[in-house]
Formats: C-alpha cells, structure tokens, sequence
C-alpha cells in the first residue's frame, strides 16, 4: 500500500526580504516551503493547472500508476480505465477523490495518492525599480514578497507604492482598495511598498496569478546642489515631499565652506518655463529660530559657499540633467 507522498516544487524559491526578514505570506496561500514540503495545507490548496505533472499511484491499478502524466492545456487528464477527468481547478485532494470514484467502477476500495512532480511555470511581469525588471517565469504558487524577492527586490530609488494589475478572468484582486478600468478588463491596486516589506500589513501580501503585471514606480526626485557632503539627487521613497532639514542631513549635511543663510529653494511653476527662486535662511531652521520647509517633488535646493561664486539657474538645471553633481554656487541670477 502506498503512503501519502510528498508533493514539491521543482524549484523552490530561497526569498530574501530586501526591507525586512520578518515579512510572512498571508495564511491562506501555500508558500512554495509548504509546496516543497508536502504538508496537509498544500495538498488541500494547490490548484491543478494546464502543464502540470502528475504521477499517480494507485494500488493494483497498473495502467495508470506510477505513470507520469501532464495536465493537457485545456486543463484535462486522459487516463487509461478512468477516460477523461478535467483536473484543472481541482486541489489534490479533490483530484484524488474524483479518481477514487471513477475507479470505484472497478475496484472496491481503490487506494489512491497523487503526487505533482512539476508544476507549471506562469509568466508574471515585474517592471520598474527592482534589480531585475522584466517577465518572471513561476513555478507553483507565489506570493507578491516572493515575486518581488524573486526579481531581485525593490531598488533603493522605489517609490512608496507598488501596483499590481490583473486581468479581469484571473478574478479580482482581493483588496478592498482595488479598482477596476474603465474597460472592465483589469483590476489594479496600490501597495504601500515599506509596510508590505516589514509585515505592518500581511494581508496586503496577496497570491500573485498568471499574467499579473507588477510595477514599482521610480520615486520622483529633489536635488540638492552646492556645500553638502553627498550633492545630487535625494528620492522621495516615503511620500511627494521631505523637508529642507532631511534633504540636507541625506545628502550628507552642510560642509564648514558653506554660506547656509543664502541657500536658494529653485521650484517649477505650472505654464511658466523659468522656475521661482525662494530664499531660505537654512541658518536659522538649523539653529530652530526658522520652520522647516517642504521640497516637492523637481525642488531643486541650492547652498551655496561664502566666496560668491555664482551659477545660473539654466546652468544648474543642465547639470542636472546630464548628471553632473555641481559642488559649488553662489548667488543666483
């Protein structure tokens, strides 16, 4: 008589969490460890589907058993004996009940286990600020952490979101949040990237079907120029906006040869193509005598040192967009 055998992964997935260790797949979906191990969760919750290969073993039946079969792509078995069975959509369980009573046509009390010794891959795209955008070839069940940490994880320039975007006959994505399209075709929804990853929100961590599409936007960006110890680019991963005094500290803070009290906030004006200049004292809200300021998004933050040196805000803007980080400025024009 044979025991329940193991059902396993082809190739298990070995996840490491780019924010946090402590991220934990939501109860109700099979981790690809449970897969690989064989345990009553996943027996009793992984779905059948067109590609999948199945050996069944099934006692004084030697026609079909301990005969690799694979799930055709309507989802359908055609055994010897039993004829056609549509597997697709069924758990394991209900796979090997629906054996027994076909076999029952011939044996009294069939003794039947069924094992799955490779699991269909399912393309899944992964685009935008992760180490390796592009389609991600799935095997077996997976959750969003998984898919991600798959991809190599989110990039240090993402965004405070990620969407997730699934056709309609996948079945809705099972967050109150989502929404559809204007076509009916698709459901969306967005994630907050930071609780995701540090499990502040594990029913956020949903199974990923076939064919979602995942898009970790890039953060948009301020930039701080001039006398910093790290000029350049700062991403707004947390939000639109961060203040002058977190800006400063990232990029390293304010070098000894800076004039602080002549730093120039350089922001864009809806219809107008010269940005407006506003002066900030960043002295004072260093020393608490001023408020903290906000920098949106495109902000550019300029400290300039204490010999005068100027630059014009066109020259500014260029170095920013063929990447040269500027180190010094003065007034500006």
């Amino acid at each position: 008589m044979f025991s329940k055998t193991t059902l396993f992964c082809a190739a298990a997935l070995s996840c490491a969490w780019p924010l946090s260790a402590h991220a934990a797949a939501p109860a109700q979906t099979p981790t690809a460890a449970q897969t690989a191990t064989g345990d009553a969760p996943a027996r009793a919750t992984y779905v059948l589907g067109p590609d999948d290969q199945i050996v069944i073993h099934a006692l004084d039946v030697p026609d079909i058993s301990e005969k690799a079969q694979r799930v055709d792509q309507n989802g359908d078995l055609r055994l010897p004996m039993v004829g056609r069975i549509h597997a697709a959509g069924m758990t394991l369980e209900e796979f090997e009940a629906e054996l027994t009573k076909k076999l029952k046509v011939y044996l009294q009390d069939p003794d039947v286990t069924v094992t799955v010794t490779e699991v269909r891959k399912e393309p899944v795209s992964v685009l935008g600020a992760v180490s390796s955008s592009g389609v991600q070839q799935l095997t077996g069940p997976k959750t969003l952490i998984e898919v991600l940490s798959q991809a190599g994880g989110v990039s240090a320039d993402a965004g405070p979101t990620v969407r997730v975007t699934r056709r309609r006959e996948s079945g809705g994505i099972p967050l109150p949040e989502a929404v559809e399209d204007p076509t009916g075709r698709f459901s969306t929804v967005e994630i907050n990237v930071r609780a995701l990853l540090e499990a502040r929100s594990p029913e956020k961590n949903i199974a990923i079907q076939p064919f979602d599409v995942i898009s970790v936007p890039r953060a948009e960006m301020v930039y701080v120029l001039g006398e910093v110890g790290k000029p350049g680019p700062v991403p707004l991963s947390g939000g639109h906006s961060i203040s002058v005094m977190e800006a400063v500290s990232t990029s390293g803070g304010v070098l000894k040869t800076a004039a602080p009290n002549r730093a120039r906030i350089l922001r864009m004006v809806a219809g107008d193509p010269k940005r407006a200049e506003l002066n900030v004292d960043l002295q004072k809200i260093m020393q608490g005598k001023a408020n903290d300021l906000s920098l949106a998004a495109g902000d550019i933050l300029v400290i300039p040192d204490s010999t005068g040196k100027k630059a014009t805000t066109r020259a500014i803007e260029a170095a920013i967009q063929i990447g040269t980080m500027i180190g010094t400025y003065g007034v500006i024009h």
